[in-house]
């Protein structure tokens, strides 16, 4: 039953449209239910909300119980960053992955069956796909989130994964614009600075977004990344030269605008969250993400009052406000008038990830290669997890390699002393060395080296970018870390 909404005026039910805040809890709170009533338009779910497909498609239903046109967002890119199989691992690989394999007609499949997975469960926004160029090798936080570092192949790949996503009725979200891939700071914790012509933005970042754009892509979030060649004073995120006049005018971009997650430090560490949540709907941004971090309702009413307070001050204009409320409520009816009809949901793909995780692994073998027939050590040299794909999500191939040889065992190592400790860890069995992005870290190609060594027949195991060479008795790429590729890597592994 719909929540009458009492003493909420045109202007406050505006401020509120224009959020995408999250909660705890694997069911909806009271708050949110009684904001959704008053004119919040938006939800958006994270890997704390998610238990299983069941549970969370009873907790979108109840969110519908209240407002029926609702937005549910999630950051459900598959690969690495996955809310859906937080706890599991994605039956789908990321962006670098599909890249590596090229064939459009499988980014298309997989985003299609990743997307009527999401439909299922009640979420109609996804905040995917990636379209950035990863073209700085030492970026901290895209690598395999992006398609690769080529600029026209992460262009065919993003209109690829929009078109697959959005035929099974979920709006896609293409990010993160004007693009974080030539960026070595994470916008999690600082503002990254990308000091490029404007030449070279057109020529490489941005062909990525207009691909998007002409593939139909429902919404584009912002980058809070600071582009002095298109604005030397606001991060994009906070920029009307970036949103309103590049955007919307030279690209003709007609959708929805999100931001990314607003309280980042990047800006919540420099603007603030309320006044960068005022400045951004100035600047074009049509929706703001909120929740990765702060899931309360006081942090609803503290954005919600400074728009409010904002239109009344003079410094935000309430055409602003209403058209970016607006926009936020036409996609909601796209998304309630394009739901898959019985044929499309009837049409289920299970094994298209395993597929593509099995044709992106990359076998480079020193010499003939004989396949592992008891059970091995896995040493996982680990780093840290960036924000966006998060610790919670197992990574690695040794729970594959545990079906296959049962006894396999395994440990996690990291720091100066790796190699050492892998080495006494392991003992006489056969080592699997796993790596993720061993170019970015030099303890960890130390680590390599003291164990190959002493084993030089050690198999090494890339999940992350391949840019290191490779080496081992057996060496290889799976370009991510998803649950899928960690079994296309174990059956290489024992020759299954």
């Amino acid at each position: 039953m719909t929540t009458i909404a009492r003493a909420t005026d045109t202007l406050t039910r505006d401020a509120l449209a224009v959020l995408q805040p999250g909660f705890t809890g694997t069911t909806a709170p009271d708050w949110l239910l009684r904001r959704l009533g008053e004119g919040l338009a938006s939800v958006a779910l994270f890997g704390r909300n998610v238990r299983t497909p069941e549970q969370v498609a009873a907790l979108t239903a109840r969110l519908r119980a209240e407002r029926e046109d609702v937005l549910v967002a999630i950051d459900e890119e598959g690969g690495d960053v996955t809310r859906l199989e937080v706890r599991t691992g994605s039956s789908f690989p990321g962006n670098l992955a599909l890249g590596a394999v090229d064939d459009v007609g499988l980014t298309r499949a997989v985003a299609a069956e990743l997307g009527r997975r999401l439909a299922e469960c009640g979420v109609n926004f996804n905040w995917a796909p990636s379209a950035d160029v990863n073209s700085n090798p030492d970026n901290p936080v895209i690598g395999v989130r992006s398609f690769g570092s080529g600029t026209d192949l992460v262009a065919r790949h993003t209109a690829a994964y929009v078109t697959g996503l959005q035929s099974s009725g979920v709006a896609a979200c293409t990010k993160h614009f004007p693009g974080h891939g030539d960026t070595a700071v994470d916008s999690h914790h600082a503002v990254p600075r990308i000091d490029v012509d404007a030449a070279v933005l057109a020529e490489r970042d941005l062909v990525p977004f207009r691909a998007a754009i002409a593939a139909g892509s429902r919404a584009v979030m912002s980058a809070h990344i600071l582009v002095p060649a298109l604005d030397p004073d606001r991060p994009a995120t906070l920029s009307r030269r970036v949103l309103t006049d590049l955007l919307r005018g030279e690209l003709g971009y007609d959708g929805l605008i999100v931001t990314d997650g607003i309280e980042m430090k990047a800006i919540a560490g420099t603007y603030g969250i309320e006044r960068g949540t005022v400045l951004a709907i100035a600047a074009g941004a049509d929706a703001i993400c909120v929740g990765g971090g702060l899931s309360d309702e006081g942090t609803v009413r503290r954005l919600s009052d400074a728009l409010v307070e904002a239109v009344r001050a003079g410094e935000l204009s309430e055409e602003r406000l209403a058209d970016a409320a607006d926009r936020v409520r036409a996609l909601a009816r796209w998304t309630a008038t394009n739901r898959p009809d019985a044929e499309a949901r009837d049409t289920a793909d299970g094994d298209v990830g395993l597929r593509a995780a099995r044709r992106a692994l990359r076998v480079t073998a020193a010499g003939e290669y004989t396949p592992v027939t008891e059970a091995p050590y896995v040493a996982a040299l680990a780093p840290v997890a960036n924000i966006a794909v998060g610790d919670e999500t197992p990574w690695g191939i040794a729970a594959e390699l545990t079906r296959l040889l049962p006894g396999t065992e395994t440990g996690s190592f990291t720091g100066p002393d790796a190699g050492n400790e892998v080495l006494a860890a392991a003992g006489k069995r056969r080592i699997v060395a796993v790596v993720r992005d061993e170019h970015r870290h030099p303890w960890m190609g130390a680590a390599l080296d003291t164990v190959l060594a002493a084993r030089p027949d050690t198999i090494v195991v890339e999940m992350g970018v391949p840019r290191a060479e490779p080496r081992g008795s057996l060496h290889l790429a799976t370009h991510g870390a998803a649950r899928v590729c960690g079994r296309a890597a174990a059956e290489a592994v024992a020759g299954v």
